[in-house]
C-alpha cells in the first residue's frame, strides 16, 4: 500500500493531516505536478484522471478521490472517530465538510488554478478567479458562523472537516487569497490547528 502526492498540492495535504491525526503511516510516494508527472502513461494507469492523492492497494488496484481514500481508511480505523459516532453527528460532519470543500476549498483552488504561474501554460480564465473571489467573503462568513464558540469545526474534537478546511487555509497563501480577518470564530480555530502536531503533516 502507498499513496502518491505532491507536498504542496491541497488535496493530498487534507489527506496527510487526516492521516497524521489518526496516526496512522502509510508509505508515501512524491509525483511532481509542476513537472507533469501525473501525465505519464504509467501514471495514468492508476488515475486516468491525472490528479492526486492516489492510493494504490497491496493489490495493485487504486482509489483516486481524498474524501474516498479517507473513508475507507476510516473504516478500517474507526478509532479516533473522524466522521462521527452516530448518525446525526456523521451527517454533521459531512454538511460541514462539504460546505468547506465547495464552498471555501474549491474557490481558492479555481484562483490558484487561473492565476498561478504554475498553470500558465493551462487555459486560464481571469474572470474564473475573479467570480470565485467574489463569492468567498459569504462562504466565510456562513462557515464562521457554523463553527461558532466550538474548538473544532464540528465541535469538540477533530473531524474530516478540519482536515479539509485546514488544507484550504494553506492554499490560500499559495494563492495569495487574504482571508477575511472579521470572522473570528475562523482565525481562531486556524490559529489553533496550526499548532497540532497534524498541521506539520
Amino acid at each position: 500500500m502507498r499513496i502518491y502526492d505532491f507536498y504542496f498540492a491541497p488535496n493530498p495535504r487534507k489527506l496527510r493531516v487526516y492521516l497524521a491525526e489518526k496516526g496512522l503511516s502509510i508509505p508515501i510516494v512524491q509525483v511532481d505536478l509542476t513537472k507533469g508527472e501525473t501525465r505519464t502513461p504509467e501514471f495514468l494507469t492508476k488515475n486516468p484522471m491525472g490528479s492526486l492523492p492516489v492510493l494504490e492497494l497491496d493489490d495493485g488496484s487504486c482509489l483516486t478521490e481524498s474524501l474516498a481514500i479517507i473513508e475507507y481508511f476510516e473504516e478500517l480505523h474507526p478509532e479516533p472517530p473522524m466522521i462521527g459516532t452516530d448518525p446525526m453527528e456523521r451527517a454533521r460532519v459531512r454538511e460541514l465538510e462539504r460546505l468547506a470543500e465547495m464552498s471555501v476549498f474549491n474557490r481558492i483552488a479555481r484562483v490558484f488554478f487561473n492565476t498561478s504561474p504554475v498553470f500558465a501554460g493551462s487555459q486560464q480564465i481571469p474572470e474564473a478567479a475573479e467570480q470565485a473571489l467574489a463569492g468567498l467573503p459569504n462562504a466565510l462568513r456562513i462557515l464562521d458562523e457554523r463553527v461558532g464558540d466550538h474548538t473544532f469545526v464540528a465541535g469538540e474534537r477533530p473531524t474530516i472537516a478540519d482536515c479539509t478546511l485546514y488544507a484550504a487555509f494553506e492554499h490560500a497563501k499559495l494563492a495569495n487569497v487574504e482571508l477575511d480577518p472579521s470572522c473570528g470564530n475562523l482565525m481562531r480555530w486556524y490559529e489553533n490547528f496550526q499548532t497540532r502536531p497534524s498541521s506539520k503533516a
